[in-house]
């Protein structure tokens, strides 16, 4: 068995992780599905869940083209300056 640690950057990468959010009261929630059957309705129901517990507000879901594939650049640069954190699902 392999053991990988996720928080460990690989050699190319050189972007800045964002601060750890202090509380999530408040806060503005993404969305982003991978286009799998449910991914949709878990990440809709677990943002619920969190805007009940917590108040904030949800955005507009939204959807890679490709589950196998990484969210386009475009997508998440228009994700990062209108969402405080984000929630990705994998359906099936």
């Amino acid at each position: 068995m392999k053991l990988y640690d996720p928080t460990v950057p690989a050699a190319d990468y050189d972007h800045h992780r964002a601060p750890p959010l202090v509380s999530l009261e408040g806060a503005t929630i993404g969305l982003l599905s991978n286009r799998k059957l449910n991914a949709d309705v878990l990440l809709t129901e677990t943002a619920r869940v969190l805007q009940e517990r917590f108040g904030g507000t949800v955005l507009e879901l939204q959807q890679k083209n490709n589950a196998s594939a990484p969210a386009p650049t475009e997508t998440l640069t228009g994700l990062s300056p209108e969402c405080d954190y984000l929630i990705t699902a994998s359906g099936d």
